[in-house]
């Protein structure tokens, strides 16, 4: 029944030109009009012909824009399965995330993030893989879909980290096979053996306290008030895939996320963007600039973002962005900050959220 059901389409789409054609050739054959030699004869058999293309170029003009469609939509399945939204409100905090792709015509590309809530907190990862574009997919299939076991599993987060390592390891070694079966050895001239991912890991605590382990890739953004200032300084360890684990990973403290306060995490597409002058886009000056009067919404902080970059961009971007973005909505509580001491959320009225 379904092989019925796929050749119909093919069937339907073959009997128009077969019946333009056969009416041009009917035309040449049949008709005395075509048979002269004359001026008159000539341009009117030029105008059968001419009509008889036309139309059939624009039937295989709809075949292709229908194909287009179909492809689009699998593409934005295919999405939403791998990338799945987020909601936008997990555990007492706002979420916002979206994600942008280098190629033309492209939904899904190299950048991944995911937020769970777990019974040892939040758990989000942002990640970014080499490449970019839909020969990325395997690769951010591989590492999401590790998380969102380990995520759940795994009482530490180095724990966690590990299990994404050693997916991405046998990921490539898979793909490394499929690509090349007849080497039934690993060989570092393969492309697969260059590719890496770098990855972000955080953990948010019922009390806002924060724990990070970072392979690479850029320290998200804090907004606290009006100040905008990086989670953290520390150098991150190297990206996974090239590199080992080191022995002991520890996650490492990086203070609190306080009510009223957000994360802003992303990839490296976006401070990496350039406008036609070669300037560099600067996500803190627009981030200060967003919440320069009042703290917003992830949603709108997400909003003002993207505009400004697609802007910075002539909307045209090079590498593929990612942003995600958490603010503490939870009711004001003390928190242990990064000494020990305990911190009290801001006295200030909670703003009014924009959605």
């Amino acid at each position: 029944m379904i092989r019925i059901k796929a050749r119909a389409p093919t069937a339907r789409a073959a009997v128009l030109p077969t019946v333009w054609g056969a009416v041009a050739v009917t035309y040449k054959v049949g008709c005395p009009l075509a048979q002269q030699d004359g001026l008159g004869a000539r341009i009117v058999t030029s105008a059968v012909f001419f009509a008889v293309g036309t139309a059939l170029i624009f039937h295989v003009r709809r075949a292709l824009l229908r194909e287009l469609r179909q492809a689009r939509r699998v593409a934005g399945a295919a999405q939403s399965v791998v990338l799945r939204p987020l909601p936008s409100r997990l555990d007492g905090l706002n979420v916002a995330a979206a994600q942008l792709s280098a190629d033309c015509g492209a939904t899904i590309g190299g950048d991944l993030y995911e937020a769970v809530a777990t019974e040892h907190g939040v758990r989000v990862v942002m990640g970014d893989v080499r490449g970019h574009g839909i020969g990325a997919l395997g690769t951010v299939a591989a590492v999401l879909g590790s998380f969102r076991e380990a995520a759940h599993d795994e009482l530490e987060l180095g724990a966690v980290l590990r299990r994404l390592d050693r997916a991405l390891a046998r990921h490539l070694r898979e793909r490394s096979r499929a690509e090349h079966p007849s080497n039934g050895t690993h060989d570092p001239d393969n492309p697969v053996a260059e590719e890496f991912v770098t990855v972000l890991l955080l953990e948010i605590s019922r009390e806002g306290e924060l724990r990070a382990l970072n392979c690479g890739h850029p320290w998200p953004y804090l907004l606290r008030g009006t100040r905008v200032e990086p989670l953290t300084r520390v150098e991150p360890l190297p990206p996974l895939g090239p590199f080992p684990l080191p022995a002991e990973l520890e996650a490492r403290p990086c203070g609190a996320l306080l009510p009223g306060e957000s994360l802003v995490l992303f990839t490296d597409g976006a401070e990496d963007a350039r406008d036609a002058r070669g300037r560099f886009f600067s996500l803190p000056a627009v981030l200060r600039d967003a919440v320069h009067d009042h703290p917003l919404s992830a949603q709108t902080v997400l909003r003002t973002v993207f505009r400004a970059l697609l802007h910075h961009t002539a909307g045209t971007p090079t590498d593929d962005v990612a942003v995600l973005v958490l603010r503490n909505d939870r009711r004001n509580v003390g928190t242990s900050g990064a000494r020990g001491t305990v911190r009290q959320a801001p006295t200030h009225p909670e703003p009014t959220t924009h959605r």
